[in-house]
């Protein structure tokens, strides 16, 4: 019969279910190790943590059991009690470790990077597993080092909100000189948009006078024609009586002689 079981049988039954989450851990850890897709590692990890938080949640089942029996125990029964507990922690935590490997070469892969690497969930449910081991003074040591930790990762935090301040200041200061520049180039445009109206209007009225100077020069011309076509009509028929004389023009010469033979 199995010690366990001949002290309690829920201490039996719950050591059972700590097993078969070992189980579980060891077959889903060797499971991982051949998954080379990043979002299945991830989804396999997420899986195995759930497991690992049941078993710390049994484990510490197991815990209490074992302290409300320690009074009717004899101390060789304590004792085996003890480091079947201390069994069962250490084994976890060599699950954890594994989780927190798998982990951190997820991020690495990913190149995700947070904010404040503190401690987190799985620390710190493993501190908690271990604290029941530890001495005060190693216990003062863990939550020193803890704060160290923390602080290094507040500082980490502030040098990254004073980058991104700077970074936000250089950005607005680029956009100002960026506006002003637009800024500019409407005002020129603007005034390039009422050149081209003033000069498209001086264009049109010098095509105004343009066109009224070339129906000047083409009347005129028809006038000069005029007085050129009559002139010739004269000379030629000097004795056709439907042209009148030009005035100022002298009468033909034949006339001119008629006059003179007369005197």
């Amino acid at each position: 019969m199995d010690p366990i079981s001949a002290v309690s049988e829920e201490l039996a039954e719950i050591e059972g279910q700590i097993n078969d989450l070992f189980r579980a851990l060891s077959n889903g850890f060797q499971k991982l190790e051949k998954i080379k897709d990043a979002n299945r590692q991830s989804r396999q990890l997420e899986e195995l943590t759930d497991k690992m938080r049941d078993c710390k949640s049994l484990i510490k089942d197991f815990d209490s059991e074992v302290k409300s029996l320690e009074s009717g125990n004899d101390a060789s029964t304590n004792r085996m009690l003890n480091d079947r507990r201390q069994s069962m922690v250490k084994e976890l935590n060599s699950y954890v470790a594994l989780k927190k490997k798998y982990s951190s070469s997820l991020a690495s892969n990913n190149k995700r990077v947070d904010l404040f690497d503190g401690p987190g969930e799985d620390n710190m449910e493993e501190n908690v597993l271990l604290a029941s081991n530890m001495s005060n003074q190693e216990l003062m040591n863990q939550g020193n080092s803890m704060m160290d930790d923390t602080d290094q990762a507040i500082e980490r935090g502030k040098k990254i909100v004073q980058e991104t301040i700077n970074v936000g200041t250089d950005t607005s200061a680029a956009l100002k000189a960026q506006t002003d520049q637009m800024s500019r180039v409407v005002n020129e445009l603007d005034s390039i948009h009422f050149s081209l109206k003033k000069a498209s209007k001086l264009v049109k009225k010098i095509g105004r006078q343009v066109a009224t100077d070339k129906c000047i020069m083409a009347f005129l011309c028809l006038i000069v024609i005029g007085v050129i076509a009559i002139i010739i009509i004269k000379i030629v028929n000097p004795n056709n009586k439907d042209i009148r004389d030009i005035p100022g023009l002298a009468p033909p010469a034949m006339n001119r002689r008629l006059l003179w033979n007369h005197y």
